[in-house]
């Protein structure tokens, strides 16, 4: 199946999960989630995957539920999660090497009715990810380096910008003294941009925007990559 876009309806569609969102109603509407959402998710990740590839032959792009595409139902046990059991947006990921796909660099993207957000990183780290980065960034060279990849994307003007510091105090072996310290204070590391989420509707545009965009960010994935192959997992 070749990737057009997404239908006109798509967005429509989301709005109307957000505003009816218990399981009976997507029951009931569930051929139109498999047409307006799913099917046209499966095929951009084969063509998105395809142009990806081209910039880091390792990249996953599995057109499968959990692993480029994402369940539409929430998990709603978890302590303080969202209760809404229906996803109004749409996340879809292409996770670079054999790590686990969330704690691996990977291209993302989520559309809702309100935006469509892209985005290159790690969004969180969880502990052996975070260790791992914080023995990658003790060498000076690197995390200078680092520092300076995310300078240059956000200087591009093209409306990058990356996440917020999560911590306050420095960690075990930082302190403000040392150059691009700050790196140490982040409990992620990723760069993205907010679109117009009606870009969806127009396959090739949306093809051609993103590769654009993933080229920009591609030093961030390439050091986050180098970054996953030193985590040491119990």
């Amino acid at each position: 199946m070749e990737f057009q876009g997404f239908s006109p309806k798509t967005l429509p569609f989301l709005q109307a999960i957000k505003e009816n969102n218990n399981k009976e109603w997507f029951e009931a509407h569930k051929s139109e989630y498999e047409q307006l959402i799913l099917n046209p998710s499966r095929a951009f990740v084969v063509e998105m995957g395809e142009h990806l590839q081209a910039l880091e032959p390792s990249i996953n792009a599995e057109p499968k539920i959990n692993q480029s595409l994402y369940r539409i139902y929430r998990d709603t046990r978890r302590m303080g999660a969202n209760k809404a059991p229906i996803k109004h947006r749409i996340g879809i990921i292409f996770w670079q090497g054999r790590g686990k796909r969330m704690q691996s660099s990977a291209f993302y993207l989520h559309f809702s009715p309100e935006e469509l957000m892209v985005a290159v990183g790690v969004r969180w780290f969880e502990k052996p990810m975070l260790d791992a980065f914080r023995e990658y960034i003790k060498d000076e060279t690197k995390r200078v380096e680092l520092d300076g990849v995310l300078k240059s994307i956000k200087a591009k003007e093209k409306g990058y910008t990356h996440l917020e510091k999560g911590y306050k105090r420095y960690p075990k072996g930082f302190s403000a003294e040392l150059p691009s310290a700050d790196l140490s204070l982040y409990k992620g590391m990723a760069t993205f941009k907010v679109l117009d989420p009606h870009l969806i509707e127009d396959g090739q545009k949306l093809i051609d925007t993103l590769y654009e965009i993933y080229e920009d960010m591609l030093p961030l994935q390439q050091i986050m990559y180098e970054v996953s192959l030193r985590v040491k997992e119990d």
